[in-house]
C-alpha cells in the first residue's frame, strides 16, 4: 500500500513539474505556437511562368488557403495575418521523360514550380523564402490539355503538402 502511495504521489509530482512546460502536437504535422499566432493571411499565386493555364493560380490558391483553414487552428485573414503566404508560379512545363527505343518520348512530365515568401511576424527565425517544385507525369499519346484536368490538382496538392510542412513543421 505504501509503494503505492508513493508511485501516485512521484506521479502526482512530475505532473505539477511538467505542467508549466509545453508541446505542440498535433495530428495534422502542423507546429504552430497559437498563444503568438492566431491569423494566417495568403495572398492570391499569380502565374508569371511563361506557358500559362488559367485553372492554376486559383487553384494553387485555394488549395493552400483550405489546408491552413483546415489543418490549424489559425483563422484565415485578407491581409496582415500573425502568419503570411506570398509568392507567385514561375514555372509551368511539360517535358519528355521517357525514351522508347525507337527514340520517341512514351512519357512527358508536367512541372510546376511555386517561389513562396512565409512570413512568421512572432517567431521571425522560421520566416523563409522559398521555391518549391513537383511533377507529374503522363502518358504522350495524351494532349497536355487533356492530362491537366489530373495532373494540376496532384501536383498542386503536392507543393501545397511541402509548402505547409517547410513552414508549420518545426520539428
Amino acid at each position: 500500500m505504501k509503494k503505492h502511495m508513493a508511485v501516485w504521489a512521484l506521479f502526482g509530482a512530475l505532473l505539477l513539474v511538467c505542467s508549466g512546460c509545453s508541446v505542440k502536437y498535433s495530428f495534422s504535422g502542423a507546429s504552430v505556437n497559437y498563444a503568438l499566432s492566431k491569423t494566417v493571411s495568403i495572398s492570391y499565386f499569380n502565374n508569371m511562368a511563361a506557358m500559362v493555364t488559367p485553372t492554376l493560380s486559383p487553384t494553387f490558391t485555394d488549395e493552400l488557403t483550405q489546408k491552413l483553414a483546415q489543418q490549424t487552428r489559425l483563422q484565415v485573414v485578407p491581409e496582415n495575418g500573425d502568419l503570411s503566404f506570398s509568392g507567385e508560379i514561375i514555372g509551368y512545363s511539360s517535358d519528355p521523360v521517357a525514351i522508347s527505343g525507337d527514340e520517341y518520348a512514351t512519357k512527358n512530365r508536367l512541372t510546376i514550380t511555386v517561389r513562396v515568401k512565409f512570413v512568421n511576424k512572432a517567431e521571425p527565425q522560421y520566416s523563409f523564402e522559398k521555391t518549391f517544385s513537383n511533377y507529374g507525369d503522363y502518358d504522350t499519346n495524351i494532349l497536355l490539355t487533356e492530362a491537366e484536368g489530373t495532373l494540376i490538382p496532384e501536383i498542386v496538392e503536392k507543393l501545397v503538402d511541402d509548402i505547409f510542412n517547410e513552414a508549420l513543421s518545426n520539428w
